[in-house]
């Protein structure tokens, strides 16, 4: 399966999110340019046990990149980082290499400048992103990313039982507190309430 033209991609994006949008052709490209940097001709199919990729914000752009990508939560091939940025790292695990790909904050007013009689400010940035050059569009650096097994595509190791709740924890992600081992929730980092 290699790589597809822009617009296949923008029809299997659309199906999967629901809509097409500027973040969604900006996800894309992201996509592109990554695995283009990294030279990997077929990310989704032959290269991709070679590919995992970091995303650095829930928005439009994070559902694109797995269409380009083939990198799946449920694979352990896309993981996710909170950290609010149009960005993503894009790791080719066979030759130990990774790019970062950040979108410019001067994307937005080069697509007002590009296109000033568009008025709807989602189509005026989905033509510009389009059009615009990899480079223009986009700020790369070249980075080091570590995993450690257990945070491998394929990694098999035994399920630990939190002392506290009694619930399975998978991937060495327990936490050891005075010799026993808890889940995240019980050692303190839960993102919900019990009520």
């Amino acid at each position: 399966m290699p790589l597809k033209s822009f617009s296949e991609y923008e029809l299997l994006a659309e199906q999967a999110h629901g809509h097409m949008c500027a973040g969604q052709v900006l996800g894309l490209r992201m996509a592109l340019y990554g695995v283009k940097l990294l030279a990997l001709d077929d990310p989704a199919g032959q290269d991709r046990k070679r590919l995992v990729t970091f995303v650095e914000i829930d928005r439009c752009a994070t559902d694109a990149i797995p269409i380009v990508t083939g990198c799946r939560l449920g694979k352990r091939a896309l993981k996710f980082r909170d950290f609010g940025k149009v960005a993503a790292t894009f790791c080719d695990l066979r030759e130990n290499r990774s790019v970062r790909v950040v979108a410019r904050e001067s994307s937005k007013q080069r697509a007002r400048e590009m296109f000033p009689e568009m008025e709807d400010r989602n189509r005026q940035q989905m033509r510009a992103y389009r059009e615009m050059a990899d480079e223009e569009l986009f700020a790369i650096e070249w980075v080091r990313v570590t995993l450690g097994p257990e945070d491998m595509p394929g990694y098999k190791a035994p399920r630990v039982v939190c002392a506290q709740c009694g619930e399975g924890v998978n991937f060495k992600r327990e936490v050891l507190r005075d010799g026993r081992a808890l889940c995240r929730a019980c050692a303190g980092e839960r993102y919900y309430d019990p009520l």
